[in-house]
């Protein structure tokens, strides 16, 4: 466990995200994916697999399936087991597209009707990078409605969580959160965070990395061979991942084990987000998480790294 940068709270070096809990998988029917998503909840909440207490939400993951299910989760336990974290995050009307105060309000409630929480550990504006940076951040705008959900006890911690680094740091600037998700931005082939972690360490912010992997290049599956956060790779990624690949297949070493643990031996990191649908799944996670690395494998693989100018965000 490490403290949770400013907060105080105690988090595993995993945590389990919930994004991908969606539509049944093929064979499934709704019930069926319902069952296999609380097994796996329940495991997590009960068994806590390398001592996993960290789970990473949004009202909008699954099409807000994910929060009715670790709700039911934690009713059927009674409530939340003692030292258990969750996070989630106020969304836009994804039907227009609202950013309003009236609409994180309503983002919130509905949150906390689903987990069955009257207040929430760690509470996230989402994706603000997607509206005007003004707007959120003025007079009656997002940021001002997150703040007040903080000071009325309906949040303990507050935080911003996006991708566009450039536009995350001006959040972050604003002096006000007190947590940070990046997500695609600090992996193997891509340093676009960078300065987003210089900037949260400066501030004392917890700090969660998200999509270690990618969106799932870096894993070796092949179904996510030549995307790189939800779109196509670079050139020059592609060229890296090979490399890396045939590199961590010299050294007995998964690629998606070097790119789980690249994020988690990050001082300025503080949790790591794995995408979790299933028990295998957990468990492979866990399993690359634990996996013995040789030292000398790591500055070979910064070896091959793509040059700044292919990140996602290049540095100015």
């Amino acid at each position: 466990m490490v403290s949770y940068g400013r907060t105080g709270l105690e988090v595993s070096a995993l945590c389990i995200g919930t994004s991908s809990w969606g539509p049944p998988k093929p064979g499934e029917d709704d019930q069926q994916r319902d069952r296999r998503l609380l097994t796996l909840a329940e495991k997590v909440l009960t068994e806590r697999p390398a001592g996993i207490n960290f789970i990473d939400t949004s009202n909008e993951y699954g099409g807000s399936r994910a929060e009715a299910l670790i709700g039911r989760a934690l009713a059927a336990l009674g409530g939340p087991p003692p030292g258990l974290v969750i996070q989630t995050k106020l969304d836009r009307d994804l039907d227009t597209g609202s950013f309003s105060a009236e609409r994180m309000w309503r983002s919130l409630e509905e949150s906390r009707h689903r987990l069955g929480l009257e207040t929430i550990d760690v509470l996230f504006l989402h994706d603000p990078e997607l509206a005007d940076f003004d707007e959120l951040s003025g007079p009656g705008g997002a940021v001002e409605a997150l703040r007040q959900m903080k000071e009325r006890g309906l949040a303990r911690w507050i935080g911003i969580s996006g991708g566009h680094a450039p536009t995350i740091l001006r959040y972050l600037d604003l002096g006000v959160f007190d947590t940070l998700i990046t997500h695609n931005r600090f992996t193997l082939v891509d340093r676009s965070a960078d300065i987003l972690l210089n900037r949260a360490a400066e501030l004392g912010l917890g700090v969660t990395n998200a999509a270690p992997y990618g969106g799932g290049i870096l894993t070796g599956d092949p179904r996510f061979a030549g995307l790189y956060c939800y779109g196509p790779a670079a050139p020059e990624v592609l060229s890296s991942v090979a490399a890396m690949t045939r590199l961590c297949a010299e050294h007995d070493v998964p690629l998606g084990a070097a790119a789980l643990q690249f994020s988690m031996r990050e001082p300025r990191i503080h949790s790591t987000v794995v995408g979790a649908s299933t028990v295998d799944s957990l468990q492979q996670a866990v399993e690359w998480s634990e996996l013995s690395i040789p030292a000398d494998l790591w500055p070979a693989l910064e070896e091959l790294a793509p040059a700044p100018e292919h990140w996602l965000e290049p540095p100015s």
